[in-house]
């Protein structure tokens, strides 16, 4: 019995072994729960619309006829799905790519300085690093020679000791609003959250294709609840067990609805504040937010420049925000008047 055992544990260790080695992808355990959320959500999607299909036979017939609301409804499926990989795939943006861009395009611009007279910005212009607000004016394309360490700590108060701003984990300097994720094990700039659904964490340069992805996934189960809907009024007493499994999906998609909807609404509050759900939960123990007023947004521009900035600036620029100097946050938390009002002072 032992030998057999042995020889069934031999063999199931050569077959997982020859199957890591044609898919090493999958060696990594964090990448097959990875897979394997990926795999669950596409198979939710079509357990959800197949039984539809499969039941619902007045949707069928109105394919026939119409055939471009089904197409629009499966358009829309296929535009949800995309979205879900293009942003589980993307990079939030993590601090060290960044430093080490940076210290790269630093010597790319020394060498090129000896060799010729030529602005090093002509010959690597791949690198934007662009920091904003009061201290703004430096838009780092190697041309400038400031190394990463100088860098962030011009984004700081005078007197900011480095050693407070250093990444204990990752020993790398993190500019303002940036955080070390013990998931990623990565300190990412402007982090949101881990996101468990998508294997990866929210940040500066996937934040905006999060939103559109929970903006369409919620545009598609408000379609399909609808579809529900429509069906159970048509079909209410003509198979029970077709009405129970239905009745169970519809509960189950209109939980899904509230949530999403929820998300939704929030993460607007934040693009058009210019916050990330990290600032605002623990804005209290964050020691640069510390000082700041309540209902005051130290980072927003404007309801109009955060919505630009969040939807139209391209991924391959990093904006690193200094924080905001104390006349800029009395400016800030100054109340608004009618005359604000009228020059659109929130915009």
């Amino acid at each position: 019995m032992t030998m057999v055992m042995g020889i069934c544990r031999s063999f199931h260790d050569r077959a997982l072994a020859r199957f890591f080695h044609c898919f090493p992808c999958l060696s990594d355990p964090a990448r097959r729960s990875s897979w394997g959320l990926k795999v669950t959500l596409v198979m939710l999607h079509l357990i959800f619309v197949g039984i539809l299909f499969v039941f619902d036979g007045d949707l069928i017939e109105t394919t026939k006829k119409e055939p471009w609301y089904t197409a629009l409804y499966l358009l829309l499926l296929f535009a949800t799905l995309v979205q879900y990989f293009i942003t589980s795939s993307s990079s939030p943006g993590y601090v060290f790519d960044v430093m080490r861009a940076v210290n790269e395009t630093n010597v790319i611009c020394q060498k090129s300085s000896m060799a010729s007279k030529q602005p090093a910005s002509s010959q690597n212009g791949s690198l934007n690093v662009v920091i904003e607000g009061s201290q703004s004016g430096r838009n780092f394309q190697g041309s400038n020679p400031s190394s990463w360490t100088k860098l962030v700590m011009d984004m700081y108060p005078p007197g900011t000791s480095i050693r407070s701003c250093t990444c204990s984990y990752c020993n790398v300097e993190q500019p303002p609003r940036a955080k070390h994720c013990h998931d990623c094990d990565k300190c990412v700039l402007q982090f949101d959250h881990h996101c468990l659904w998508l294997g990866s964490c929210v940040g500066q340069d996937n934040h905006c294709k999060f939103w559109w992805y929970i903006c369409e996934e919620t545009a598609l189960c408000l379609w399909t609840g609808i579809l529900y809907i429509m069906y159970l009024k048509a079909n209410i007493s003509r198979a029970w067990w077709k009405d129970a499994i239905m009745i169970l999906l519809l509960i189950a998609l209109s939980i899904v609805i509230i949530f999403l909807l929820l998300l939704l609404f929030f993460h607007s509050y934040l693009v058009l504040t210019n916050q990330t759900t990290y600032e605002l939960v623990r804005c209290r123990r964050i020691p640069y937010l510390r000082r700041i007023p309540e209902r005051v947004y130290p980072f927003s521009k404007g309801i109009c420049r955060n919505l630009y900035n969040f939807c139209c600036v391209r991924s391959s620029i990093y904006s690193l925000e200094p924080l905001p100097s104390s006349q800029e946050l009395e400016e800030k938390a100054r109340p608004y008047t009618c005359l604000d009002i009228l020059a659109c002072r929130c915009c």
